[in-house]
């Protein structure tokens, strides 16, 4: 079974010993009601002048099950925060007079490009009208024009047969809509913000509002621009709409493009994926990221520099973990970057000579949005008891320490005893070394017995981190022991531990997993009759080939899983599964069957429910019910659980996260054994 890096993205009194309470009802206790009222900040952008922050900050409409946001701006220091429109995404203009947002507009009440003046006056002007929603909007150097993507139709012509079969309809008839004729094997990925018939690209349009340019086309879907300091260019990274057998190894490249002439240059050829090109200050080079591709299921990247016109490209840095959010230095001379490493994210430097060095280093998720040209940074960090909040560096001086400008959460958590988080590491098959933590419900006592969740993560190429995880706070104010690791395959501890499920997945992953919980249990106080597993998309074919290989846990919820490979290649919306095994499941079925948890289903005993968004096209719910039937036919205990408006996954909508909480500890609760089933069951 051979991977790509496209893979399952398959996208974290004191309750009593033996009896967690299904809602705990302590208001010292962190709730789901708390969950109502829990708050985000995110993409925090200085002022040209450094004395200002503008971020988003998220919030819940309870009354209409959603997700929203409102842009607000505080002093640098962190004083005086206050509200400035509903939107997203907000940038300054250049020279700070404006600034520019995405927000709900017209027509329909879709989503639109903003710009609202600095000034006491603050007036709003609506840019855009367009009919698919912009991303990724950038002021020109000039402040005069605006960057920003969108997806356009493709335009294909109508099927002769419809042409010839509209000569049959009688005048004033009511037929049923033309069929949908599919030429691509991106036909399932309507309505997830991809519409298979239309690729994204770049467009310009002015900032005061007008009529939008588009500036690049063709079947190859542009990333975000970045403007050339002449505001003459826009560089960008472009790749196939989907990727076609014809496009195998092509997953994109660099380019720039002439605003005025629309020319387009191809500034990187390579086997292999080049992304996040990001232009210098003085508009000399780029500095991109990408890798060589292999036959390896995981590749971290590494950093490369090359001239403005895509010559004398050298390898800059290869830390064997991949950068992101390449921002440059001031001066130029160098490049600012976030690497997620053993369970944490922080930022680091590399110069343009190649001289390497930390910023920061800490148990800590930090994401840096914006460098002043002083010095002066602001981001977003979360650490094990901190939910994410803003804060502020200077990059310059680092030993300064950094500041927290906000406490958003604050609130809600006034008063609340949380679960602390132990970081753990332990040595599993082939000497592989593990990391896990175990979050803790509030007041643990080690001379009691708790019952313990291991909860399975995605992907399987991702990273679990020690920052604030809600669903885990909850669990444990209901009295739970969370364990939740990265087995081999996970992202974050370099290539060949990424590439270790290579034509093996599942296998020794499952191994790492069941030596965690052993890990566990030995600090004597998991009450091992009563262990439960949990993971949806990577996470869900983990827990699904887990029931069918021990029957040590008491219940488990195998959710949005892949259950059966050979059917899966043939109706997942990631194509790229065709050519994820060595051979197609045509070929020789053999690895396809080994691989799939419904070939041990025959093991299973253990009672397992399953939970699946009904629109779920990464991991469609036909997985989902093949084992539900198979489980079923065998007499073992199982649920499916349906999630409306629900993609991959169980938790975009608010009241769907509390659901999830609520099914999954009900599930558990009903299957409790031992002591615990005794003080449980009503």
């Amino acid at each position: 079974m051979k991977f790509t890096r496209l893979t399952l993205v398959l996208f974290v009194a004191a309750a009593p010993a033996l009896a967690p309470a299904q809602q705990n009802g302590r208001s010292d206790r962190i709730s789901l009601a708390d969950y109502l009222e829990w708050e985000t900040v995110s993409n925090p952008q200085l002022s040209p002048d450094g004395k200002s922050v503008i971020y988003t900050r998220g919030w819940i409409d309870k009354l209409n099950d959603r997700r929203a946001s409102s842009i607000y701006i505080m002093n640098a220091d962190g004083t005086k925060p206050r509200k400035l429109v509903d939107g997203t995404a907000p940038s300054w203009s250049p020279d700070g007079s404006r600034i520019v947002y995405i927000a709900q507009g017209e027509p329909n009440n879709s989503a639109q490009i903003f710009t609202r003046y600095m000034d006491a006056e603050g007036a709003v002007t609506q840019v855009t009208r367009l009919t698919s929603s912009p991303g990724n909007v950038r002021w020109s150097p000039d402040g005069k024009t605006l960057a920003f993507t969108t997806q356009v139709p493709n335009s294909t012509p109508s099927p002769r047969a419809e042409g010839a079969a509209a000569a049959f309809r009688p005048r004033g008839a009511n037929w049923t809509a033309a069929p949908r004729v599919v030429n691509s094997l991106d036909y399932r990925q309507d309505g997830v913000g991809f519409n298979a018939d239309a690729t994204q690209h770049l467009f310009v349009v002015p900032a005061d509002g007008g009529t939008p340019r588009q500036v690049t086309s063709g079947q190859w879907s542009a990333g975000a621009g970045q403007w050339t300091p002449d505001g003459k260019t826009l560089v960008y990274a472009s790749g196939p709409r989907v990727p076609d057998a014809e496009y195998e190894w092509r997953e994109s490249e660099v380019y720039s493009v002439d605003i005025a002439s629309g020319s387009v240059k191809q500034l990187t050829t390579r086997k292999g994926p080049d992304n996040s090109p990001a232009v210098s200050p003085d508009g000399k080079w780029i500095a991109y990221t990408g890798y060589d591709i292999s036959t390896d299921t995981w590749i971290d990247s590494e950093m490369y520099l090359m001239s403005i016109d895509g010559s004398g490209s050298k390898m800059l840095l290869d830390i064997d973990r991949s950068p992101s959010n390449l921002t440059w230095a001031g001066d130029g001379s160098g490049i600012y970057f976030t690497v997620q490493s053993e369970g944490y994210q922080n930022l680091h430097f590399v110069s343009t000579t190649g001289q390497h060095r930390k910023i920061t280093d800490a148990r800590h998720m930090l994401s840096v949005t914006d460098i002043h040209p002083t010095g002066l940074a602001v981001g977003t960090m979360s650490s094990a008891l901190k939910p994410g909040d803003i804060v502020s560096l200077n990059v310059k001086a680092p030993a300064t320490g950094i500041k927290e400008l906000t406490d958003v959460n604050g609130d809600v958590l006034a008063g609340k005893k949380l679960g602390t988080v132990e970081e753990i590491w332990y040595t599993s098959l082939d000497n592989m070394k593990i990391q896990g933590w175990i979050v803790k419900p509030p007041d643990f006592d080690p001379n009691k017995k708790y019952p313990l969740m291991l909860s399975i993560h995605g992907g399987p190429h991702s990273m679990y981190n020690g920052s604030f995880n809600f669903s885990y706070q909850e669990h444990a104010a209901n009295g739970y022991i969370t364990l939740y690791t990265n087995p081999r395959g996970s992202t974050g501890y370099g290539s060949k531990f990424g590439n270790a499920i290579k034509n093996a997945y599942p296998s020794k992953d499952f191994d790492d997993l069941m030596k965690g919980v052993d890990e566990v249990v030995a600090k004597g106080y998991v009450d091992t009759e009563n262990l439960y597993v949990y993971g949806c998309s990577g996470g869900g074919v983990l827990t699904a080939w887990t029931v069918g290989h021990t029957d040590r846990f008491a219940a488990a919820s195998a959710n949005c899983p892949v259950i059966n490979w050979i059917s899966f290649v043939g109706n997942t919306d990631g194509p790229s599964w065709y050519r994820n095994f060595e051979k197609m499941p045509w070929e020789d079925i053999t690895e396809h069957w080994n691989r799939s948890p419904l070939k041990y289903v025959g093991n299973v005993k253990t009672p397992t429910m399953l939970m699946t968004g009904v629109n779920d096209l990464r991991t469609p719910i036909a997985q989902t019910e093949e084992f539900y039937e198979a489980l079923k036919v065998r007499k073992v205990p199982t649920q499916m659980v349906r999630f409306n408006d629900e993609w991959h996954g169980t938790s975009s909508k608010p009241s769907n996260f509390i659901r999830t909480q609520l099914y999954l500890r009900d599930w558990f609760k009903l299957h409790a054994r031992g002591a615990m089933k005794a003080v449980t069951q009503d």
